[in-house]
């Protein structure tokens, strides 16, 4: 992963249910999915990548600032979170695709996995929401200036697959 994640593995456990225990080497790669996927599409490749590079270069401030650690952070965690559930139960090694068991517990049902992914896409899109309305807020250059072959932002947030009739 050569790009600059907005968030730790540590934040991701803070915020979460994933257990402070669980190695970070499962699911680092899903903050990296959930990045590219979603945060990316909020914001941009442009305001993506300056936020990147103020990251590495330790020179994050003020608003943007603001805009990584109140709003970024805990909408990708729970995309994180989200992207993560499916594959938890699963290993693949060089002897195949494992899914673990333990003596002192039960695997839940596809529906109870279902349910527990929806919830954390429930708390993603309210973050997400927070974060659009955030940048909608405060004047960032580079939300706007993104070109040919850029991710351009998407402030269209789809919060539930349910359609209601009048």
């Amino acid at each position: 992963m050569a790009e600059k994640l907005f968030i730790t593995t540590t934040d991701v456990k803070e915020f979460t249910p994933i257990d402070g225990n669980l190695d970070s080497n499962k699911f680092i790669n899903f903050i990296d999915i959930a990045q590219k996927i979603h945060i990316q599409q909020i914001l941009g490749t442009d305001l993506t990548e300056k936020l990147q590079a103020d990251i590495e270069a330790a020179t994050l401030t003020g608003d943007y600032e603001t805009l990584v650690e109140t709003y970024i952070k805990p909408c990708l965690c729970w995309y994180a979170f989200y992207e993560y559930v499916p594959f938890a139960p699963y290993q693949l090694s060089n002897k195949g695709v494992f899914k673990h068991t333990s003596e002192s517990a039960i695997n839940p049902d596809p529906d109870e996995i279902a349910s527990l992914q929806d919830a954390a896409k429930l708390k993603a899109n309210y973050y997400h929401t927070r974060l659009v309305d955030y940048l909608c807020l405060k004047d960032f250059t580079e939300y706007t200036t993104n070109t040919e072959g850029d991710v351009y932002p998407d402030s269209d947030i789809t919060t539930s697959n349910w359609y209601l009739e009048d």
